[in-house]
This record gives structure tokens, sequence and C-alpha cells, in this order.
């Protein structure tokens, strides 16, 4: 690591307890969900976690949740052109496919490529975010090596409220979207919510020149979505229902020729049913029956009909169970996962792989010490994986708390690293990672400081490598070792009418057989914001800087760094509207995400919205 960023990010941080006074606003006491797999107050959760609440993202305009993402810490993105372009995201240098995605508790991602389309996941849905870092696998099972992000979308609770938002900006963006949320009283009392959006932008060139398929033209996108939930009250204490979540992005994209048009079809769809139930007053059991879909297909003018199409299919039975034990908590978890390829064009890669499991957590709080450990058994083609995790935290004082904790975790292949024509391998056996970590956190004059360590040992990492060792050509195989490890450093504080927030990672993700960098990930990178209202009207600024990366596995074709402003006003018009005006990338940085694929320059959105309280 680079021990002159160490200090600037230090001297940064200290700079904002400096500034701050004993008047500061206390930050608010966040509940979080998915640390723990039930509500906690944000302060007891051992895990590094951050929420991202609804104002950050009625602030973010048009584009896409991975832009939403990539102004936290520990986060970076890759993606091949505009906001409708496949995308991944890296939690703490963690490949896009060592990531747990959720909605609202289903899990979502192609069984093909074992990532979530983030480019299909509609933004005005979403109520809030929830990211926890570090390996997650003793809850969550398979994949949750660098993470599990959840996506919690919009509830009801109380009388109806109705809310809607209509806006445009450049490339010819537009979009509309419109929710109802509420709950009836009684004792057989109905929640429900409900809302859609419709999102379309002309966009610009996905490619740039030297790129394979390069074509100047425009690859816009529109994507509509609608989601819902609603849950019934049986009795005190026992709620049924059922929720949905259906959105379909059609984005085009360049494959060489200007002669007819070329896009991608992606639809990502999760539904359950529910059943929560408190039979003794220390007793919890929740089951969720989940169903998630994941269907890509390429398409153009010539072949209407498709020319691959690959659906995938994960079906969930979960049933946990939550005992109170005089202030300790006990979960029991039980699931069963079934995931399928359904493709029409590449039957090689169409097969089924069902996994069972069983969990235990323990979470004790005794005064100034808490502790939390667990273990988890999952069963499948691949014999019995077991994983484990413990972690512990001390309260110095009500302001200062350090935390340690070691944990295992594994990934299944995805389907196409086993049978895909010409790359895939049967023998492919699951990626294991070992992961140590400590963390402390002290609020001193209104500031809340914070830095977590962490050291992510991979070991069989797949990766492609060229000549296969069992045929000719390339292929995915178990070969390499890699390191995941890292110092994240923030700060947050509000001074009056001023809020601000800072935070710097300094890591080096690299393959240990190689010694090279891992692939699109910085060393370093870092984001600044600030935000100041007066009256009705708030206006913020917002800085996101990354240091070089490099495009492939061998570190050939460099990536350089780059820093972006983002600026934003919101004026609440009434109590019921507001307008918001957005410029991002407002120094009209030129940069990569990817090698000679295309990133929007300056634009911008402005929207209004209506949202009656």
């Amino acid at each position: 690591m680079s021990f002159p960023v160490f200090r600037q990010a230090a001297a940064l941080a200290l700079a904002f307890a400096a500034a701050a006074s004993a008047h500061a606003a206390p930050l608010p006491d966040t509940v979080v969900v998915t640390a723990d797999r039930m509500p906690q107050r944000a302060a007891d959760v051992i895990p590094d976690t951050v929420v991202i609440d609804d104002a950050d993202i009625a602030r973010a305009g048009a584009g896409s949740v991975a832009d939403v993402l990539r102004r936290q810490r520990g986060i970076e993105i890759a993606r091949n052109g505009g906001a409708g372009t496949s995308t991944s995201v890296f939690l703490r240098g963690a490949n896009g496919n060592q990531v747990v995605v959720l909605v609202d508790g289903v899990r979502i991602g192609s069984a093909t490529t074992g990532a979530a389309a983030w480019n299909a996941i509609p933004l005005s849905s979403i109520d809030h975010i929830e990211i926890v870092y570090g390996p997650l696998c003793t809850l969550y099972g398979a994949d949750a090596i660098g993470g599990v992000v959840q996506i919690f979308t919009k509830h009801g609770d109380g009388r109806p409220v109705f809310g809607a938002g209509a806006g445009g900006g450049t490339h010819g963006t537009h979009r509309y979207d419109a929710s109802v949320t509420g709950s009836t009283g009684g004792a057989h009392g109905v929640t429900y919510a409900l809302s859609g959006a419709h999102e379309a932008s002309g966009g610009f060139s996905a490619t740039r020149p030297g790129a394979y398929g390069y074509n100047p033209d425009a690859d816009g996108y529109a994507r509509n979505s609608v989601d819902g939930r609603l849950a019934l009250s049986l009795a005190d204490g026992h709620e049924i229902g059922a929720q949905f979540l259906q959105s379909r992005l059609n984005a085009q994209y360049d494959s060489g020729s200007s002669a007819f048009d070329t896009h991608n079809v992606q639809e990502v769809d999760s539904y359950a049913v529910f059943l929560n139930d408190r039979f003794l007053p220390a007793w919890h059991s929740s089951v969720q029956m989940a169903r998630s879909e994941d269907k890509s297909g390429n398409f153009t003018s010539t072949a209407p009909a498709g020319t691959s199409q690959l659906n995938t299919r994960q079906d969930e039975l979960t049933w946990q169970n939550t005992f109170d034990l005089a202030g300790d908590t006990l979960q029991l978890l039980a699931a069963h996962r079934k995931e399928q390829v359904l493709s029409s064009t590449v039957r090689a890669v169409n097969s089924t792989r069902v996994t069972n499991a069983v969990a235990a957590a323990y979470d004790l709080r005794r005064g100034r010490h808490l502790l939390d450990v667990s273990a988890r058994t999952d069963r499948s083609e691949y014999g019995a994986k077991t994983t484990g995790a413990a972690g512990y935290g001390y309260e110095f004082t009500q302001d200062l708390r350090a935390t340690a904790s070691l944990g295992t975790s594994f990934r299944a292949p995805t389907f196409n690293e086993l049978f895909y024509p010409g790359y895939g391998l049967v023998s492919n056996k699951p990626e294991r990672g070992r992961n140590a970590e400590a963390g402390v956190r002290y609020r001193v004059a209104g500031v809340d400081l914070q830095a977590n360590y962490y050291r992510n040992r991979l070991t069989d990492m797949i990766v492609t490598v060229t000549p296969c060792p069992s045929r000719t050509g390339s292929c995915a195989t178990n070969v390499d070792h890699a390191l995941l490890e890292g110092l994240t450093l923030a700060a947050d504080t509000r001074v009056g009418n001023l809020g601000l927030r800072a935070s710097a990672d300094l890591q080096n993700p690299r393959d240990e057989t190689t010694g090279k960098q891992l692939a699109r990930r910085a060393r370093r990178h870092a984001g600044l914001a600030a935000d100041y209202s007066v009256g009705q009207v708030a206006a913020g600024a917002e800085l996101q800087a990354s240091g070089r990366r490099y495009d492939d596995a061998a570190n050939v074709h460099r990536l350089g760094g780059y820093g972006l402003l983002n600026l934003y006003t919101t004026w609440h018009m009434t109590r019921d509207w507001s307008l918001l005006v957005r410029v991002d990338n407002a120094a009209a940085k030129n940069y990569e995400l990817a090698r000679n694929y295309g990133t929007a320059g300056r634009t911008w959105f402005a929207g209004i919205r209506y949202g009656s309280r």
C-alpha cells in the first residue's frame, strides 16, 4: 500500500473532525437487516455496513443502480458503454460473481454468468439499499465472498401515500414513474405497495475506435418495470404476503455494422410468497418461497427471432427461526435452492443444480461485548461445503468501538464455467476463501470516523487460461490463488446545515499465482461529498476519484485514473412538490471503465416529483 495516500486519507478524516463543532447533529440510529438476517441497530452490527437511503436515491436522477453504488466506499464498477450496457460491480476487489444480490430477500442473478444484471434493475423502485462487506456465506450460501448487496423496494405503512415523478436530460433521456403505498387498520390489516416506471435514452456510442465491432452510432436503451407487495395480518404476530418485481431492458450495442440494429433484451423477474409468525414472544418464524428469473437475448433487425437466448431460473425455499434468549439471539435456518438454465440456442449449458443447506447463528450482547458466531453446511453435487464465521466487538466507550472477525466462504462454478462449449470444464470445483479483518469506529466532536482492514485469501480461483491444460484453445479452470487485501477509511459529519462525507480505499487485489493486479480494479479509489441546505433549497457536490487499472489479467492494457465531479440541487417547492437538477461529470472528464468502451461526458438531468405526505 502507499503510505503517502494513507496519510492523505487520514488527514482528510482528521480535518473533518477539526471542522466539526460540539453542536453537530447526531447521526440517525439506523436499523439494518442484511448483516445478520434480522433487524438490528447499526451500532450493534459487527460487519462493515453501508445504507443508501431514499434521499440518496432520489438525488441520483436518471441512470442505474451501479452509478449509485460506485459512490460508496469499497465499490468499483466496470461497464461496456452507457447505463443500459453490461455492468460489473466489485466489492473490496472481489469479482462480480463473488457478490450475492438480493431484492427483498430474494436472490437474483444469472446461473450462467453468476452475476446480477445491474443494468436491468430499476432505480425508481428502490426504497433503500444495504451493503454488507466481507464473506457472508454462513448466512446466504455460495458466492458471498466479497459481500452482499440487498435492495429493498417500497413498502406500505399508514395512510395511502402517492408518488410520481417525471424528468429528462442529455441524450434524450426521459423517465416517468408512479407509486402508491399504504396500509389499512383493524385486526386483519393489509399493507400494500405498487410502483411502475419507464426510462429511456438515446444514449451514445457504446464503443470507441479500436474496439472490436466499433460503430459510431448512438446506443440507447429503454427500461420498463413494475413491482408490488401485499401483506395481510391474520392475527397479532401472524402475517402472510406476496411480492414481485418485473423489469425489462432493451439496450442497443455495437456489432461492427451500421446496416442493422443490434440490441440485447434483458429481463429480471422475482416473485415470493412469505409467512411470518410469532408463535411465542421469544420465537419468530419466517418461511419464504421464491423464484427469480434472468433472461438475456441478443437480437438484430435481420434476425428478429434472436441470435442467442440464455434463460436461467432460481427457486428457493427458506425457513428461518429466530429465538430471543434473554437478550441474545439464536437463529436456525434451513434452505433449498434449485438452479436451472433453459437456453434455446446454447443447449450444452442447459442443466440443473440443487443445493440444500442448514445454518445456525448466535448473537451475544453483554454490556460492552458483542459476539456473533455462525456456521452453515451447503450440500450439492460437490458434496458438503461447510463455512463458518466469528466476529467480536468491544465498546471502549459510547463513542469508540473496535471489531475483529474471521470467516470462510466459497463460490460454486457458474454453468458457463462448467458447460459452455469451448470454454467450460465439468471438472471445475468451487473457489474457496478465508477472510480476516479488523475495524475501529470512533465518534469525536460530532464526526464519525471509521477504518477497516481486511485480508481475504482465495484458492482454486477460476480464471480463463490459454492454452487450456486439458484441450486446445482457452478454457475456464481452477489454477490461481488471489489475495484481496485493503484498508478502507471513512468520515461522516453534519455541522448545522452542512453535511460532509469522505472515504478512501487503499487496496491491492492481486492474482498471487501471476503477481498481477486483478483486471479493472484500482489500488486506490476515493470519494468526497458535501451538501448544504438553506430553507427549502439543498445543493451538493460529489467527487469520485480512481487510480489506474488494467483491462486485462496480464496487465498489458492500462486504464488511466480519473476524477469525476457531480453537482445537484433540490428545491422543495411545497410540502409535496420538489424539483431536482443534476449534472454528472461536470468537468467533462474523458475516461474509460473498460478498454475502448465509451463513457458519458458531461450530462444533465432535471426532474419534478410529487409525493403526498
